[in-house]
């Protein structure tokens, strides 16, 4: 079992930065595949980012302007958010994939509000 925790939600003027932090109850990140995903009202959830021993991913409408990052000694994924655009306003969801079984969980979600 992996309990993931977010921080660092909350209201942004489009053009503006936050950083996302999730802080997980394993460190051995080296069997998991940690990701960012989001989810807009009446939308799918969908991956944002992830990051795995073989380097990381993001999806083709925040490259560029999301990193992805992991801190081993501190057992967080983090997610910087740059340049931010009201269509990035979604709940966002810190995500563990084992990547030898089909175990995945989920954390309880962070709302990201971008508007003027």
């Amino acid at each position: 079992q992996v309990q993931l925790v977010e921080s660092g939600g909350g209201l942004v003027q489009p053009g503006g930065s936050l950083r996302l932090s999730c802080t997980t109850s394993r460190s051995n990140f080296n069997i998991y595949i940690m990701g960012w995903y989001r989810q807009a009202p009446g939308k799918q959830r969908e991956l944002v980012a992830s990051i795995s021993g073989s380097g990381t991913n993001y999806a083709d409408s925040v490259k560029c302007r999301f990193t992805i990052s992991k801190d081993v000694a501190k057992n967080t994924v983090d997610l910087q958010m740059n340049s931010l655009k009201p269509e990035d306003t979604a709940s966002y969801y810190c995500n563990a994939k084992n990547r030898f079984s089909a175990a995945q969980y989920w954390g309880q979600g962070t709302q990201i509000t971008v508007s003027s």
